[in-house]
Parts: C-alpha cells; sequence; structure tokens
C-alpha cells in the first residue's frame, strides 16, 4: 500500500509538472519553436519556457536545477513562478536574472542553484537579447555560426549579489538557435563515452533544414542510439528556435 501511494503521489507530482510547461508555443513574431522536456526520473528539474511579454516581445528560457528527483522539481516549479511574476516588470534579461537569483538564493541551501539560458526577442530589430548564467552555449548555425553564446555570470541562486551581462546578437532568416541542458550532452555509451557538443551539432547540422519537430526527433534518436538505453540518465531539455522572416508570416 505505501508503495502504490507513493506511486500515486509522483504521478500526481508528474502531472502537475506537465501543466506548468507551455501548452501551446506562440506562433508568429519573426520566431518559430518546438521544445521538449524528457525527465530521467518521472519529475524533472529541467525547465523551459516561451512568452509573450507586455510589450508584445517574446521571451524564452531554459533551466537545469542542481540535483534530481521531488527537490529539483519542487525547486523548478517555484522557479517558474517567479520567473513569470519577474517578466512583467523587468527591463531587461540582465535585470530577470538579478532578481530570479536573489530570490533562489534567499530561499535555498548553498548545495542547490540552476544554470539558466534566458533570452528576448525584438522582432523589429531582429535582435535577441540574452543571460547565459553557466548554462551550456546554445548551438548555433546559420549566420555568425559558430559564435558562443556566453555572456552572462554565475549560475542562479550561488550568490546573492552575483551581476549579469547582457549578450546580443541578430538573428537573420532561417538561422537556427539550439538550447539544451546537460542531460543530452552528458549522456553516456555503454563504455563510459559522452556524447558530447560536437555529435550535438552534426546531429542538428544533419537535419538544419527539416522542419524542426523533426530536428528534435533526430537529436533525441541520436542520443538514445548512443547510449544504448531507452530511458534518459539525466533529465534532458531542448529548446530549438527558427528565425522566420517577414514574408513567411504575412
Amino acid at each position: 500500500r505505501q508503495l502504490a501511494r507513493k506511486e500515486a503521489e509522483l504521478s500526481f507530482a508528474l502531472e502537475v509538472q506537465r501543466a506548468l510547461f507551455p501548452r501551446h508555443l506562440p506562433v508568429g513574431g519573426g520566431l518559430e519553436f518546438a521544445a521538449v522536456c524528457i525527465p530521467a526520473r518521472g519529475i524533472s528539474g529541467d525547465y523551459y519556457d516561451v512568452m509573450v511579454l507586455p510589450d508584445g516581445r517574446l521571451a524564452l528560457a531554459v533551466a537545469d536545477i542542481s540535483g534530481k528527483g521531488i527537490s529539483a522539481a519542487i525547486l523548478m516549479a517555484n522557479m517558474q513562478a517567479v520567473l513569470r511574476t519577474i517578466t512583467q516588470t523587468a527591463r531587461s534579461p540582465r535585470d530577470v536574472c538579478a532578481a530570479l537569483n536573489y530570490h533562489l538564493h534567499q530561499v535555498t541551501d548553498a548545495a542547490k542553484f540552476a544554470t539558466f539560458f534566458y533570452a528576448e526577442w525584438n522582432a523589429e530589430e531582429r535582435q535577441l537579447s540574452y543571460v547565459n548564467a553557466g548554462h551550456p552555449p546554445p548551438i548555433r548555425l546559420g549566420s555568425n555560426c559558430g559564435k558562443r553564446l556566453d555572456s552572462g555570470g554565475f549560475p542562479l541562486g550561488l550568490f546573492g549579489d552575483a551581476e549579469f551581462q547582457t549578450g546580443e546578437l541578430i538573428l537573420e532568416p532561417d538561422d537556427l538557435l539550439v538550447i539544451y541542458s546537460d542531460g543530452i550532452t552528458e549522456s553516456e555509451s555503454p563504455r563510459g563515452e559522452e556524447f558530447g557538443e560536437h555529435r550535438l551539432q552534426r546531429a542538428i547540422e544533419e537535419n538544419c533544414a527539416n522542419p524542426l519537430g523533426e530536428i528534435q526527433a533526430s537529436v533525441l534518436e541520436a542520443v538514445r542510439d548512443w547510449s544504448g538505453s531507452g530511458e534518459p540518465q539525466d533529465d534532458m531539455t531542448l529548446l530549438i528556435v527558427r528565425a522566420t522572416g517577414a514574408k513567411e508570416e504575412e
């Protein structure tokens, strides 16, 4: 009975957590999206979000909470709620990350932190302003291919007074941006070798002309084939963004 009760509680927690992820990703606005989060242990400490800000701009986020299981999932839910509140009034990605960092530092102990990539998209200027707080740099294909999106600072929650830098880039039509958690690149083969960023990039490059859903499926299949297991070793999150042209949206 105790085992059945725990399984029921985990099932309910998973249902609640799934409701926190976007039910529908925004359409239009100069970007298109595909996103997935695959938990390793039923519920996840990974998080992604795509939001429409009060002024009509788009915001996107991917986070990886330290640890696994229920404690990471609870912190993830808290982070999701606070982030959506902060973005209603914050003036820049730097301000968003500073406020969220202070909150996490206040409510968690020193062992808990979150790597975080947050960006805001200005469709008129085709400019993406971002902060990378200790997260794996996203992969970019297209114009300025290979430029590392690593401007930012420490992971969130480590230092209450941490400061963050904002990076900027222009996305041309058909540029591709792939934001991911380290559960993908650190997935190990039966011999203990990691999948790695270079294999991830190759899987994306081989399918970059395809619809975003097909790119996503190809990446996940490549990781599964590499690990030789149907069960992920760590939470895996993938947010794929493609810039579109004005003609495509008219």
